[in-house]
């Protein structure tokens, strides 16, 4: 098991910038792939960005394509999430989370994923 820890959220104006982060600590962290999801009031969770073990692989939701860089440092086991030109539909709270050990490819399914952050709260205004 691993232990994910969120910050970075806050509350931003439209067009502007926040980086979240995500400690990580536990089991071997650069062997798996990590995530990051998020959930707005009255609606499911979803995917926003994955990054591979290496952190040479990226996948993102079109939405935020272009806009979020998903990026993790494996000595200092983090992972983070950089989100410029940010839209008020972009308002939610964020989830950082790992998959399992050995599962070093990056996936949009939340079930592929084992373990979860308490989440950080990013409301973007217009």
């Amino acid at each position: 098991q691993v232990q994910l820890v969120e910050s970075g959220g806050g509350l931003v104006q439209a067009g502007g910038s926040l980086r979240l982060s995500c400690a990580a600590s536990g089991r071997t962290f650069s062997r798996s792939a990590m995530g990051w999801f998020r959930q707005a009031p009255g609606k499911e969770r979803e995917f926003v960005a994955s990054i591979n073990w290496s952190g040479d692989n990226t996948y993102y939701k079109h939405s935020v394509e272009g806009r979020f860089t998903i990026s993790r440092d494996n000595v200092l086991n983090t992972v983070h999430l950089q989100m410029n030109s940010l839209k008020p539909e972009d308002t939610a709270v964020y989830y950082c989370a790992a998959r399992p050990e050995g599962s070093s490819w990056y996936s949009w399914y939340s079930y592929e994923y084992d373990d979860w952050g308490q989440g950080t709260q990013v409301t973007v205004s217009s």
